[in-house]
């Protein structure tokens, strides 16, 4: 626990230097610490608290009303960023959550050549939606040790595997247990690589979920017609979000698979799309649906960017470019689930992967085949959810 407020800000600012954030963004933090010094002063604490952080953006915006609410606004969403980084870098001495664009978190080039040989070997191994989430869990591990001052590999101990998975507390477990899969893949190939004396990985724990504890989200036929209802046809931006979103609901495509359709997978003189999965590497033919073909056929003649891309869906803003692996598209999803006022539940999943589910129910309520259903989403076996 740093001493002061002041303590805490001028250390997470000599980590703001180290990973190169730019002047300008510094200096935008700094204004939003002193926001949080004078709401600290008035409360007559000394120490910054995550609770005091919480109670500050309740105070200055009406932050839990307006999240709540669904009308929070770019500005308010930046400075509860900042909020959550000095949460996490007091408690962690990290900044787990990076919100910047560069790309590239590692600052040690033989981390960063460790993670390209990684790399290469997942690739060899595993599935690509498998070696990108390892590559990413890898990347991020690597990280923490920077910020911990570990330079060499062969430095690391239980302890700071330890203290890197206490980051990871509080989300839910399944998403912890993707984490640990990552990680302990990552700790095997360092010790088989010859970077470190002992295997690492038995030292992990373990978080067992249970398949059948998990209940897929399913939004209702009558939900998902209100959603695209709501999105306007008329200029470019809603031309491709009809599109994509039809893709999944009517063809049940995983988000990934959206983002990586190209131009040449489209085969309109055999009516049909032909594209290898993202999760499975399996090839999978689909009929493109009359309003789904149309969809299509209307966002590549009055949408799309005219930009030489083989991808079909781009982003509308510079860089013209496809949407990155990472970006899950429940932004898209979520903005017209509110225009149409679609109530759901806390709990209930909201993004694009919702929407895979509501088709599986679909197929489900009308006896079909779970063949035909594995082949209609895409899945490696029968036995698979829709994941």
């Amino acid at each position: 626990m740093f001493a002061t407020f002041a303590d805490l800000t001028e250390a997470l600012e000599r980590e703001l230097e180290r990973l190169r954030y730019t002047p300008q963004t510094r200096l935008y933090y700094r204004r939003v610490w002193r926001h949080i010094s004078t709401f600290l002063e008035q409360k007559g604490a000394v120490q910054f608290t995550e609770g005091l952080g919480l109670r500050f953006l309740e105070a200055r915006y009406d932050y839990p009303v307006l999240e709540e609410a669904g009308k929070l606004n770019q500005s308010i969403i930046n400075v509860g960023r900042v909020v959550r980084m000095l949460g996490d870098f007091q408690q962690h001495g990290s900044i787990l959550r990076r919100y910047y664009k560069q790309r590239q978190l590692l600052q040690n080039p033989s981390f960063t050549a460790v993670l390209e040989a990684y790399s290469q070997t997942c690739g060899e191994r595993y599935s690509r939606v498998t070696q990108d989430h390892y590559r990413k869990s890898a990347e991020k591990f690597l990280s923490f040790l920077e910020s911990q001052e570990i330079t060499v590999l062969g430095q690391i101990t239980a302890r700071h595997c330890r203290a890197y998975i206490e980051t990871w507390m509080g989300y839910q477990p399944k998403t912890i247990e993707q984490q640990l899969c990552g990680l302990r893949s990552f700790l095997r190939y360092v010790h088989q690589a010859g970077q470190h004396e002992h295997d690492l990985s038995p030292t992990l724990p373990s978080v067992r979920v249970a398949r059948q504890a998990r209940i897929p989200s399913a939004w209702t036929p009558e939900q998902v017609k209100q959603v695209l209802e709501v999105i306007d046809r008329g200029n470019p931006t809603g031309k491709r979000d009809y599109a994509m979103i039809l893709l999944v609901a009517r063809l049940g495509l995983r988000s990934m698979d959206v983002k990586h359709l190209q131009l040449q997978h489209l085969l309109w003189a055999d009516n049909r799309m032909e594209l290898v999965t993202s999760k499975t590497g399996q090839r999978l033919t689909l009929p493109p649906l009359p309003d789904v073909g149309w969809a299509i056929i209307d966002y590549l003649k009055h949408g799309r960017p005219q930009v030489d891309s083989p991808y079909v869906f781009l982003r509308h803003l510079a860089p013209l470019e496809p949407f990155a692996d990472d970006d899950h598209l429940h932004q898209i999803l979520e903005k017209y689930r509110r225009m149409a006022h679609v109530p759901l539940p806390p709990q209930r999943k909201r993004g694009f992967h919702a929407l895979r589910h509501t088709l599986a129910t679909a197929l489900l309520s009308q006896d079909t085949a779970l063949p035909v259903m594995a082949q209609i989403l895409g899945h490696a076996a029968v036995d698979s959810h829709t994941r």
